[in-house]
């Protein structure tokens, strides 16, 4: 099978629907700071080397203990962050409706998200955190402040927008993507609450796709992030659950369900979606490492190579963006590998030029490799 050809002929026949579709997200938010730590200063402004790898960081870590030391951050853009108002955005590039309800600041939404907000038609019923974002060659850091997110719950939502306003919205959107549970330590109980006053009042609808993210859960309870995964299994039952992981993410996930060791390899990877899949009863599972994507679904299992670079201009939002392109992908009723083909080609092309791809960015990088 040829994924790059697949997705081309799919594009070619359904691209125009993606502006029909509607998306609703939440409900993190945060301001991002992109750092690059100083390894050495030739002058001022960007006259410096940066900290290539984690390990050379680490090392000036470790150089400290018993003694102290100071490690400049150079800031090299403030931005808007956190995995739903990145993932929104790339998916407002990508041309569906799409509305956005989180933490953007409250009782004032925050300056850097002010257009975002315009253009999402947002609603913000709490303060955003703020992520520090150390970026290498090899991975980056994040070092978050996000008290802000204890004030992400059911009910403050609800007073910010009204029951009413709010179970209108949801109940329009085709697309319902909710992520980065890691960091909002109520949004269990939040799901639990959509699940029994939103949409068991609500028929389920074949056409509605949802979209969980978990956001790195090593700081979350193995308890926790189970009871959390059966929860978001529960939406399958409303619609098209899909539950989108990193390698690291994925390999969390199948230590915690006892679901054993997987090769980093193509099979490897199309084997661990397929094995979290059937144990949470999903409509899709899919796993995205930095240089490949893999997804399994009730009828099989697939795997594409990425457009993987070693000099990526920009690596935080990512993900995100591969989440943006993967979904578009869904609610274009896209076949699976032309889905992941779209989200690996969306990271790729953030990746390299720092931008969010329009449909038709899209469909010429996938084209031209």
């Amino acid at each position: 099978m040829d994924a790059r050809k697949t997705t081309l002929d799919e594009l070619n026949n359904r691209a125009a629907n993606l502006s029909g579709r509607s998306a609703l997200l939440g409900f993190d938010g945060f301001v991002d700071r992109i750092v690059h730590p100083v390894a050495q200063r030739h002058g001022q402004g960007n006259r410096f080397t940066p900290m290539k790898t984690i390990e050379e960081f680490g090392k000036r870590v470790l150089g400290a203990v018993g003694k102290s030391t100071n490690i400049e951050l150079s800031l090299q853009k403030e931005k808007i962050g956190g995995n739903g108002p990145i993932m929104a955005n790339a998916l407002l590039a990508l041309g569906p409706d799409v509305r956005y309800l989180g933490a953007l600041g409250k009782p004032a939404v925050h300056p850097v998200f002010t257009e975002f907000a315009a253009r999402t038609k947002a609603v913000s019923f709490a303060e955003p955190g703020v992520t520090t974002a150390l970026e290498f060659t090899d991975g980056k850091l994040l070092l978050g402040t996000m008290s802000g997110l204890d004030e992400v719950t059911y009910e403050n939502l609800l007073q910010t927008m009204g029951e009413g306003a709010f179970h209108d919205a949801i109940s329009r959107a085709d697309l319902v993507a909710l992520v980065n549970w890691t960091m909002i330590p109520n949004m269990t109980a939040f799901l639990t609450r959509l699940l029994e006053k939103v949409f068991m009042a609500q028929p389920p609808r074949d056409q509605r796709s949802f979209f969980f993210d978990l956001a790195d859960p090593e700081k979350r309870s193995r308890g926790d992030l189970v009871t959390a995964l059966r929860t978001m299994a529960r939406f399958q039952a409303h619609g098209r659950a899909t539950l989108g992981f990193n390698l690291k993410e994925a390999q969390q996930v199948v230590a915690a369900l006892d679901l054993g060791d997987y090769p980093e390899s193509p099979d490897g990877l199309r084997e661990m979606a397929t094995r979290i899949r059937q144990e949470l009863n999903v409509g899709t599972v899919v796993i995205h490492p930095k240089e490949s994507a893999a997804c399994a679904t009730r009828d099989d299992c697939w795997w594409v190579e990425g457009p993987y670079t070693e000099n990526p201009v920009i690596t935080t939002g990512a993900g995100d963006h591969f989440n943006a392109g993967f979904a578009a992908g869904q609610l274009l009723e896209l076949s699976p590998p032309a889905c992941l083909m779209l989200g690996v080609s969306c990271s790729g092309y953030y990746v390299r030029s720092g931008e969010s791809p329009s449909l038709n960015d899209l469909e010429a990088f996938v084209r031209n490799g």
